[in-house]
């Protein structure tokens, strides 16, 4: 988390709401994302979906069968959808995302027993941590 961590931040240097993610397979880092619709003018940019391209690029295959997701905001319902899709097995999250969250916070697609595939959910892990970015992130820009 610490890495998705880092990844947020970099995102809020390039003006993008501060979330970041990694994929982690055999306890190594394969896939990095941060958010990036804005500048990519890409809606689907969101940071969950750029780690997931980049662990499938390198590893050659779009199912990311073994590999755990960690990002530092709760997914949305499109972002929950593509790890479904890619067969993540483990989903780590920092700060809940109470306005589109889709793990629990607005709905839970995890736990839908009609859905296909079923993630393990790891919630609030750094989640302080993850929420004071994202605060922060917001504050600022109200102020500014």
């Amino acid at each position: 988390m610490q890495e998705a961590l880092v990844l947020a931040a970099e995102a809020q240097t390039r003006g993008e709401v501060p979330v970041g993610a990694v994929v982690v397979k055999d306890g190594q880092i394969i896939g990095r994302g941060y958010n990036q619709p804005i500048s990519s003018n890409d809606p689907t940019a969101h940071a969950e979906v750029v780690a997931m391209r980049d662990a499938a690029a390198r590893t050659g295959n779009y199912r990311l069968t073994g590999c755990e997701l960690y990002v530092t905001l709760e997914p949305c319902v499109m972002c929950a959808g593509a790890i479904m899709h890619a067969r993540v097995v483990r989903l780590v999250y920092g700060a809940a995302d109470p306005k589109t969250g889709a793990c629990g916070s607005v709905v839970d697609l995890f736990a839908d027993p009609k859905l296909n595939h079923h993630a393990a959910v790891v919630r609030d892990v750094l989640g302080s941590e993850c929420g004071a970015l994202l605060s922060a992130f917001f504050r600022q820009r109200r102020q500014g």
